[in-house]
């Protein structure tokens, strides 16, 4: 089913499994509930700890989220079916103040917010990873698909095996500390096998669906979440052609993403080409409350700059050639980065043009060479529009 010794060995602590007690963040879906199978298998200590993340207005539950009240259940069920402990850690007010708070200001802002990595840098790698610790825990691990690796007496991230499920991408934010305690067994293995483990364990989430990107807005509809947190400060405005041209009005930037194509409700241009009259958003104006759209010539982007950086590897060279992510469901591409260590930024030259790159998003780093190794990454706040 798996080699139990690989996993002892990856994980990388000192004495025997049953010697340390490592508590892993359980979900409740399949590859959290797996990973604490696995490391039970293993012969560690295991300690489950879930996160009750929304408040009740939010009225999130159904099996494509994660950390409603669904999802403990099934955590509990898991624990008690691999006989260990099982905690429930109340973090609603640090998830709305930190995550939701975040995300609803991002998107008033025009941006394209990415809760997930604020969620791991925040309630599950700061909150739940003291807790851990608190508990006298050796290690925390998750079900994320990552690996971490130990070069040189330093912890590395690296891309999963199974490239479909990496994660890589949501966890650019992790520091070199929190690596030296955080272990992600999941790594080398793909989804199927997990799925194959957890039936054999007899595990009831064997089946269950993937939690989807931004767990607290199971329908996908995030302007209506905004609208009902924020009701007031969504206002209507003007949709811009580039040129000048007011071509209609829009009910909420909110309502709006750049590299947006499909319901902007003013049509095509008349009397243009294909490759001008097809239109889609170029910028988000959140201080004039204006949409700008134009042909996908003008969405090309060579140029970002990123505030808040992080960075896993221990290199102190200012220049860097690297692979860049943009989305997680973006290929990395090859670009600069020019880092200022002393702001904490980064400026990124990309060798040819890129489009649907927003601000609010975050760039992620890897290896040019191995294209596994992450490097580590920051938040866009502007891009050189071809405009």
């Amino acid at each position: 089913m798996f080699d139990k010794y690989k996993i002892i060995d990856e994980i990388g602590l000192e004495g025997s499994p049953s010697t340390n007690t490592i508590a892993v963040a359980m979900s409740g879906g399949v590859d959290s509930s797996v990973t604490a199978a696995i490391l039970v298998e293993c012969g560690y200590n295991v300690v489950g700890l879930s996160m009750h993340l929304y408040e009740h207005k939010l009225n999130v539950n159904n099996k494509r989220t994660c950390c409603a009240g669904l999802d403990i259940s099934d955590a509990r069920l898991v624990a008690d079916k691999l006989k260990i402990p099982h905690y429930v850690l109340n973090y609603s007010n640090r998830f709305n103040e930190q995550v939701i708070t975040d995300f609803t200001d991002s998107y008033l802002k025009g941006e394209t917010p990415i809760p997930c990595v604020r969620c791991n840098q925040t309630v599950k790698f700061v909150d739940m990873f003291n807790y851990a610790k608190k508990l006298g825990a050796n290690a925390l691990a998750t079900g994320h698909y990552i690996k971490r690796k130990i070069v040189d007496g330093r912890p590395e991230l690296h891309r999963a095996k199974d490239l479909t499920k990496d994660q890589s991408y949501f966890l650019f934010a992790t520091t070199t500390e929190q690596l030296k305690y955080l272990r992600f067994p999941l790594g080398g293995f793909d989804k199927s096998q997990i799925r194959s483990i957890a039936k054999n364990y007899g595990l009831k989430v064997a089946d269950k669906p993937d939690s989807q990107d931004i767990c607290f807005v199971p329908e996908g509809k995030y302007s209506d979440l905004v609208r009902k947190l924020r009701p007031s400060a969504v206002m209507p405005g003007d949709i811009i052609h580039i040129d000048g041209t007011v071509l209609g009005k829009h009910n909420g930037i909110i309502d709006y993403t750049v590299g947006q194509r499909k319901g902007l409700k003013i049509g095509g241009r008349k009397g243009f080409n294909n490759s001008d009259a097809i239109l889609y958003v170029i910028k988000i104006d959140h201080e004039k409350n204006q949409i700008f759209v134009g042909p996908k010539k003008n969405l090309g982007c060579k140029e970002v700059k990123l505030k808040d950086c992080n960075w896993i590897i221990n290199d102190f060279s200012k220049e860097l050639s690297v692979l860049v992510k943009f989305r997680n469901s973006f290929d990395p591409v090859p670009a600069k980065v020019f880092r200022d260590f002393d702001k904490n930024t980064s400026n990124i030259i990309l060798n040819k043009p890129e489009i649907g790159i927003s601000p609010g998003q975050a760039a992620v780093f890897y290896d040019l060479t191995d294209k596994v190794q992450v490097y580590g990454g920051g938040w866009i706040n502007y891009t050189s529009l071809n405009v």
